[in-house]
């Protein structure tokens, strides 16, 4: 019992910069707190106490302004960031290692018996105000935006966003390498964000990149073709592009992260 608080405790201090001593997690944590009422609550529920454990996690909504029915399986080391309006229904299966912020909803879509609530794997992040809802696996390492509606199966390791859930998949190809390629001609990062996030102006950045590698492509192939009717043509030097004249692209990088 005293090793999987000391685990909880540790949980929060991994994953919240914020928590500065024992003393403070253990009192103003509600996150912690409610999964606290949850362990106790879930014993009386698999000692067929039903009425009470309902009544000990009803107690705990109260007090944290966290929801979580006795009935859910929850795994270790689990924590809930800020948590006010987590909801956490009866048959929610969660792993190990997972992370629930502000507004979460674990819930259902049927009034069937049964399975009716996600499952979540090990070291799943679900970000503020996201619901997942139905009896779906999310694998393991998956990560949910922010206000996502989630509401059918998220593959290991995935990233979800959008009303409608939807999976980002970043596909590894040869423009990939092309496209650093050019930024590393150009001398600074086009994106500014991560690959996998659809950002409008990583979107821009990535089209242009395309369009100036085919452009270079099209204009080697001139050249070898004037080279090839006459001999006596010579490729001219390009004007080699100056890393100064991007400082205002990094400087609007660097405000937008």
């Amino acid at each position: 019992m005293f090793d999987g608080l000391k685990e909880d405790i540790q949980s929060v201090f991994h994953r919240d910069p914020a928590a500065r001593n024992t003393f403070e997690v253990l009192t103003n944590y509600p996150g912690l707190h409610a999964l606290l009422f949850h362990r106790f609550s879930h014993w009386l529920w698999n000692l067929g106490l039903k009425w009470l454990a309902r009544t000990f996690s009803t107690i705990a909504r109260w007090l944290t302004g966290i929801e979580i029915h006795p009935g859910a399986q929850i795994g270790r080391r689990f924590f809930i960031d800020h948590g006010m309006g987590v909801v956490i229904g009866e048959t929610t299966v969660i792993g190990d290692d997972v992370t629930l912020y502000q507004g979460v909803t674990l819930g259902g879509t049927s009034w069937n018996k049964g399975k009716r609530h996600p499952t979540l794997g090990n070291g799943v992040v679900v970000g503020a105000g996201a619901k997942i809802l139905g009896p779906f696996e999310v694998g393991e390492g998956a990560k949910i935006g922010s206000n996502s509606v989630v509401t059918k199966e998220v593959p290991a390791g995935a990233t979800v966003v959008g009303i409608p859930g939807r999976v980002i998949v970043k596909q590894k190809s040869d423009q990939d390498t092309r496209r650093r390629e050019m930024e590393e001609r150009m001398g600074f990062d086009a994106y500014g964000v991560t690959d996998e996030m659809p950002d409008p102006m990583a979107r821009a950045m990535r089209s242009l990149l395309d369009h100036m590698h085919a452009v270079d492509d099209r204009i080697e192939n001139m050249c070898k073709a004037l080279q090839k009717v006459n001999a006596d043509y010579r490729n001219g030097a390009l004007p080699p592009l100056d890393d100064t004249d991007f400082d205002c692209v990094r400087e609007e990088s660097g405000k937008e992260r």
